[in-house]
């Protein structure tokens, strides 16, 4: 299997595993469905435009936004991100339902620490949206 193809898959595989977790916790709140956005950004990278698309997205599904915010590491590993850590607490506290980024890029580019991620945030009783799937990197 060609490098391309096996990212592919991977990145498909990964996308099943976050929407089905993300349908659990959406069908399991029947009231309002509260999320975070949150984007990964650069020092010197303005968050504005990826907060907008994920803001986009959660207008379109009716979701409300309890909370926005980004991290200006850049690709750093996703458990040394004090704002994500803030969020995944708020999850863990149940004032959120999941955290919504503009991309997988947000949380991780790496397999192996993207679907660690979304096995914490799984644990934790939440879910991860994306306005950009996985496939799509």
């Amino acid at each position: 299997m060609t490098t391309a193809l096996h990212r592919y898959a991977a990145a498909s595989r990964l996308g099943l595993l976050r929407r089905a977790q993300l349908e659990t916790v959406l069908r399991r709140e029947s009231g309002e469905k509260r999320i975070a956005l949150y984007v990964l950004v650069g020092s010197r990278q303005d968050p504005a435009p990826r907060l907008a698309a994920a803001q986009a997205l959660a207008t379109r599904l009716g979701w409300t936004v309890a909370d926005r915010t980004f991290d200006a590491t850049g690709p750093t590993d996703p458990a040394t991100r004090p704002q994500l850590a803030r969020l995944l607490a708020a999850a863990r506290r149940r004032e959120i339902h999941g955290i919504l980024a503009a991309s997988r890029l947000d949380i991780s580019d790496d397999d192996k620490e993207y679907e660690a991620m979304l096995e914490h945030i799984r644990t934790l009783g939440a879910g991860l949206a994306l306005a950009r799937e996985e496939n799509v990197l």
